[in-house]
């Protein structure tokens, strides 16, 4: 078993998605504490041109699984792939995106190789115990002998770490009788890690046996929206409304703020919930989890399952009546008001700067 971070690449339509280069970046991070490499596995259908973009991300090697197979994600091809690479290559660490594909693969894979698996994670950790010494004592030991003496005792244990009971405690979890120890992790949690042209590194192209008859559905046609969903992952200034908002038009002086500010609306689960706003605007458990460089929280009160969707934010501004609100808490700034007052305060004045006007 080797010490090496696996990150399983998702692509579609020969398009490395933005989740995949984030945990590139962390499983780095990681593999400073844990030793080893870290190896991105690309798979897919003509996709080799692109692993040189993830060794500049900062993968030291490419598993490229190559395959006509593989053009259209399938579960049970992808599937077989991943199992056969990491049988193979034998990683200690394994990580997916936690979208619709991670969601639907990482599971399969870690039932077919008899592990454990942590799903929407938002933080990664490498433990300080010794990893070696529990596996030596363990009274419900999975792993062979041999494969432990291939161990030494500067293996660590990944803490996953994911909301649970209904996002109401945020869970620490260790994977200690199996390995690869597997985490799926929610988009838009990781730091995005920068590109270095420079950066060097191995392609390998992997067999992994695949055929034309792995695949046991057609695919009829494949259907593209047309309507633009918004992204607020990607933004870089959010204005989010939560219940004090009253309503859907209450968002209106939001739009407005974000304007000025070059920035999106995003809303808690209460007003996805009651209809005031769309879902892909939800920041929080069920939702998306940001990390803006500003994040105002309008009317939020700050449930656990909120915080645990935009706590990394760069920088927190909260308005509320509440000042001992949660996110007052946490909060760099917290203003103390009715936010139907304060926002299009804030919005005149923010126009009134841009023009070169006195405030």
């Amino acid at each position: 078993m080797s010490k090496d971070i696996f990150v399983i690449v998702e692509q579609r339509g020969g398009v490395i998605q933005r989740v995949s280069l984030e945990l590139i970046g962390e499983a780095v991070r990681l593999s400073a504490h844990q030793g080893g490499q870290v190896a991105a596995v690309l798979l897919g259908s003509q996709v080799t041109g692109q692993a040189g973009m993830l060794i500049e991300y900062g993968a030291s090697q490419v598993l490229a699984v190559d395959h006509p197979v593989l053009e259209h994600y399938t579960t049970k091809p992808y599937a077989k792939a991943v199992e056969y690479v990491i049988r193979t290559y034998e990683p200690s660490i394994v990580l997916f995106g936690a979208t619709s594909i991670g969601r639907d693969l990482a599971p399969r894979v870690a039932g077919r190789i008899h592990t454990g698996l942590t799903a929407d994670c938002t933080r990664l950790d490498i433990d300080v115990a010794e990893y070696q010494q529990y596996l030596r004592t363990s009274t419900s030991l999975a792993l062979q002998p041999e494969r432990i003496d291939a161990l030494d005792s500067s293996d660590r244990y990944l803490k996953m770490t994911r909301p649970a009971f209904g996002g109401n405690v945020m869970a620490t979890i260790v994977c200690r009788n199996y390995l690869p120890q597997m985490a799926t992790v929610r988009p838009g949690v990781m730091e995005m890690p920068r590109r270095d042209p420079a950066r060097t590194g191995q392609v390998v192209s992997v067999d992994a046996g695949l055929s034309m008859d792995d695949m046991d559905v057609e695919i009829l046609d494949i259907v593209h929206s047309e309507k633009k969903a918004v992204d607020i992952t990607q933004a870089k200034v959010l204005v989010s409304g939560g219940r004090g908002v009253g309503g859907p038009q209450g968002y209106e002086p939001l739009r407005e703020l974000a304007e000025q500010l070059g920035g999106e609306v995003s809303s808690s689960r209460i007003g996805v919930d009651n209809g005031w706003i769309e879902k892909n605007r939800q920041v929080g458990q069920t939702g998306k989890t940001v990390r803006p460089e500003l994040y105002l929280a309008c009317g939020i009160s700050g449930a656990i399952q909120h915080l645990a969707g935009m706590e990394d934010s760069g920088c927190i501004i909260a308005i509320n009546k509440d000042e001992a609100c949660p996110m007052m808490q946490i909060a760099d700034l917290g203003i103390v008001g009715d936010l139907k007052v304060i926002i299009p305060k804030l919005t005149q004045a923010i126009r009134a700067y841009k023009q070169g006007q006195a405030v």
